[in-house]
């Protein structure tokens, strides 16, 4: 690819850290695009929001990055732009194990290290200081916040999301669009669509 440019789905905080971890990584901010018409016209740190989202969706062939925090938002706008391309943006400053594999629109950024056979899905969000270590799963909409620590062999479901400072032992499995709050010690297997805090966390609602 030698146009190394790439458009932002997004223009919030969250966006301008993706953005970020872009330019370090050799690209060239396009546009950021969002669905709020306030927005449209402004800039962020001197590069144009546009809308709407669905006027990107046309640009058949063109490079984006979904940097928006939420997991079903994240999910939804996948389906809507899936005509474009999803490169994955690692920061220069994190590192990955040679055979770890990195799904399509996924993020990692400065400071996460991802250790040898750690599999992480499509439009993930590795944020600041996290860590995978050896054999986890992780599937696609996954968001581990800054300063998760994920031990060996940990499987986490479609969509689930685990809070700033999290940890989780070796072994575990978490469900799909489970969300873990911050600070909490994961111990035991969690089902899908629950909420669970604490340590040791535990199931304080369903979804």
């Amino acid at each position: 690819m030698t146009d190394k440019s790439i458009h932002i789905v997004g223009a919030g905080g969250h966006a301008r850290v993706v953005a970020a971890a872009a330019v370090a990584s050799g690209w060239t901010i396009a546009a950021f695009w969002d669905d709020k018409e306030a927005a449209w016209g402004t800039t962020i740190d001197g590069i144009p929001v546009r809308g709407p989202i669905a006027e990107l969706a046309s640009k058949h062939n063109e490079c984006a990055v979904i940097a928006i925090g939420s997991n079903r938002v994240r999910q939804q706008l996948a389906l809507r732009l899936s005509e474009l391309e999803f490169p994955v943006i690692i920061h220069p400053f994190s590192w990955q194990a040679p055979d770890a594999k990195i799904g399509n629109g996924s993020v990692v950024f400065a400071g996460s290290v991802i250790q040898p056979g750690t599999v992480i899905g499509n439009h993930c969000i590795v944020n600041t200081g996290a860590s995978a270590d050896h054999d986890n799963v992780l599937g696609d909409f996954v968001q581990i916040c800054p300063g998760v620590h994920l031990a060996g062999t940990v499987t986490i479901g479609e969509g689930s999301l685990l809070g700033t400072g999290a940890s989780v032992i070796p072994g575990i499995r978490i469900g799909e669009w489970v969300t873990v709050g911050a600070g909490s010690a994961v111990i035991r297997d969690l089902p899908q669509n629950v909420v669970a805090v604490g340590v040791p966390a535990r199931i304080v609602k369903g979804i």
